[in-house]
Formats: structure tokens, sequence, C-alpha cells
């Protein structure tokens, strides 16, 4: 069931694979000495250039407002809470709609659902690039100095883990999925071992195993969805541990990445711009882009959907930065931890999910962890201590 999933997505292994293995070649050798009209290009690509000193600024600045007073703060607050609130419920309750309901359905016809997540993950990432593309246009930057193809690395596996995140929709509950994201601290946690040779905490194995039991509560607890079975739903949680692997690696590779004095704009724009290169790929040689396409022109509802899709990923992330430049990691953390809690609730108002007592408690479980792990940052960062980077928050979606 799962391996002609992930087939869909071979041909684009094997032409990143290609770019890489180029990529890799160029950057073992040295400078060309004969600089032609293309040198900047390929430097930009392949070697990157190096920053200026001045152009060091701070990645995630917590700007001092020139209003201090309570009220102005308070307003602000609300003004982020809002629009993190509004952008990814709404982008919630659209994924699980055109994931998982018909278009077209009339009296006589049970109508036609659109099944290609591919076609989906690109036109998010279109609109997100547009918009970052403007932002550092009109917005003052810091000189860029990564390689553009080591870009290349994390756009892939978020391609992959927003493949993974909507085909999940096909076979298990939007609550399970969302329970299955609040999770990923701990594979985050053993990524951040191999990748950056994190230590951790000893609250945070704690808190990671109450995740872990609290999940696990929901899970067993929960009946099956209709029209599921055991093959299904093992698809679906195959789906969802390939989500939470890909999408770790990609928040532990932007945190290198982060190292070239980048701004979280400019991250923004270099993922979403090979991430556009390899959807378009991917899309061409399977002959599905127009096929998308087509299903848009018959059903101006769905093209609505994934419109609106696209502008509350964009705008949703322009808020991630905003807050947390504003307010910081710890109470950006919170608003997401709770948006979390109301997308499930929504979603079981909205399409008729049931959680039974147990499962509910598991669900509490889960999100009094969370919680306490930003109580716990706070606590490190106010004794003078060395927080734990919070998990990236670039290109969530």
């Amino acid at each position: 069931m799962v391996l002609p999933l992930f087939g869909e997505c071979g041909w684009l292994c094997e032409l990143y694979g290609t770019w890489l293995s180029a990529g890799a070649v160029l950057q073992a050798e040295e400078l060309p000495r004969d600089r032609g009209l293309c040198f900047p290009l390929v430097k930009t690509c392949v070697f990157g250039n190096e920053p200026k000193a001045t152009d060091e600024v701070p990645l995630a600045p917590r700007s001092e407002p020139a209003e201090t007073s309570p009220t102005w703060q308070a307003l602000k607050l609300l003004f982020c809470a809002s629009g993190l609130q509004v952008s990814y419920l709404t982008w919630g309750v659209l994924q699980e709609r055109v994931m998982t309901r018909s278009y077209g359905a009339t009296a006589t016809s049970p109508g036609e659902r659109f099944s290609d997540s591919q076609f989906l993950v690109l036109m998010n990432r279109v609109l997100a690039l547009i918009v970052a593309g403007f932002y550092c246009i009109l917005c003052k930057q810091p000189r860029h100095g990564a390689p553009m193809y080591r870009y290349s690395f994390a756009s892939l596996s978020n391609v992959l883990s927003s493949w993974c995140q909507y085909e999940a929709l096909k076979f298990v509950s939007f609550p399970t999925q969302v329970l299955a994201k609040a999770s990923k601290v701990i594979p985050v946690m053993l990524m951040g071992k191999l990748v950056s040779r994190r230590s951790y905490e000893h609250w945070e194995y704690l808190t990671a195993g109450l995740i872990s039991i609290g999940v696990s509560m929901f899970l067993l607890s929960s009946g099956p969805e209709p029209h599921s079975s055991p093959a299904t739903t093992l698809s679906g949680l195959i789906l969802l541990a390939g989500y939470i692997a890909f999408d770790s690696f990609t928040s532990n590779w932007q945190d290198a990445l982060f190292a070239y004095k980048m701004s979280s704009v400019q991250m923004m724009f270099g993922v979403n711009f090979f991430s556009c290169l390899f959807t378009v790929g991917s899309l061409l040689e399977q002959g599905a882009l127009l096929e998308g396409v087509r299903f848009m022109g018959r059903h101006s509802e769905f093209a609505a959907h994934t419109l609106l899709l696209s502008i509350c990923s964009a705008c949703g992330q322009l808020f991630i930065f905003y807050t947390i430049g504003q307010f910081g990691a710890a109470v950006f953390t919170i608003i997401m931890t709770l948006r979390q809690a109301f997308a499930i609730l929504l979603s079981c108002l909205l399409y008729g999910h049931t959680i039974t007592v147990v499962g509910g408690l598991g669900v509490a479980v889960v999100f009094a962890a969370l919680l306490l792990r930003v109580y716990a940052r706070g606590r490190l960062k106010q004794r003078g201590k060395k927080a734990v980077p919070v998990e990236s928050s670039v290109q969530k979606v």
C-alpha cells in the first residue's frame, strides 16, 4: 500500500541525486581561473559568497518597540496570536477538506477527489517563494553568503515531509496527524544528536517520554475511522513517521545553514526556490502538472481552496517571523501549541471525528508536556543558562 505511494517521489529523488552529485564535484574543485560571464552565478550556487562583517545581523532580532506601554504590547501580542491562529487553523481546515472530501458531488454523482499531493505542495511553495522574494526586495537583508545548492538538502526533505503530511490524511484522521506532529520533539532530539551533536537536559527526556505516552493513549483508544482497515491505518502511520523524520532533518539542517548569517526570509526564499524546481520537475515527468491545472479548471471551488491554502501558508510564515522577533520563541511556541489543540477541536466539530475519554486525556498529556518544555526553557533563561534552541520555525507547512 505504501510502496506505490513513495514510488511517486522516485523521480524527485533521482533529480535531486543528479543535482547533488554535480554540486559535490564542483565544490571539490578549485575556483576556475577562466572566469566567464556565468562565473558569478556558478560561484553563488556552488561556492557562495563571503559575508561582510557589516552584514552580520541577528537572525531573529528582538526589536525594541518605540511604544512600550502594556496596552500597546498587549495589542501587538493579540495581533500576532490572532494572525497565527487564523492562518494555520484555516490552513488545517482546508487541508482536510481538500484531501478527504469530493468536489462536484451531486445527487446523482459522487464527484471526484483530488489525489495529487505534490501539486498542492507546489502551489504552496510558489506563493511562498513570491512573498519571500518581494520581502527580500523591499526590506534590507544581509548579504547572502551560503552556497545555493545547500538549500536543496532542506528543500528536498521539506517537500517529502509536506507530501507525507498530505498523503497521510488519506489514511488517518486529522486529529491523529496533529498529535503526530506534536510528538516530533522526539525525532528532532534524535536528529539533533546525530546532525548537530547536541546534548539535552533530563527534563527534555522526561517531557519527550510524556509526549510518547500521551500519543500512545490517543492512538490506542481511538476507534477506526469509517472505511478504514488495519492496512490503511498502517499506511497512514508510516506516512506520518516519514513526515516526522523528514521534518526533523529539515529543522536541524536549517539550523546549520543559519551559520551563514542569513535572515529567516532568505532561508524561506532559498528553500522554496528549490522546492519549486523539484516539484515542477517531478510533476512534469509524471505528466501530472497539467492534470492538476485541469482539475482546478473543472472545479472552481478547489481552485479557491488551493489559493486560500497557499495564502494561509505564506502569511503564516510572515507571522512566525514577526512574532518571534517581537516576543521571542517561547511566546511563539505557546501560541502554536494552543493552535494545535484548537485545530483538533475544530476538526472534530466540522468533520465529525470522535475522541474517547482516554484519548482526550492523552491529548491533554501531550499539550501539558509541550507547555512544560516552554516553562523549563524560560526558567533556564532566567538562571542565565543557555537554553536549548527551539525547533526551527522556517517552512512549517
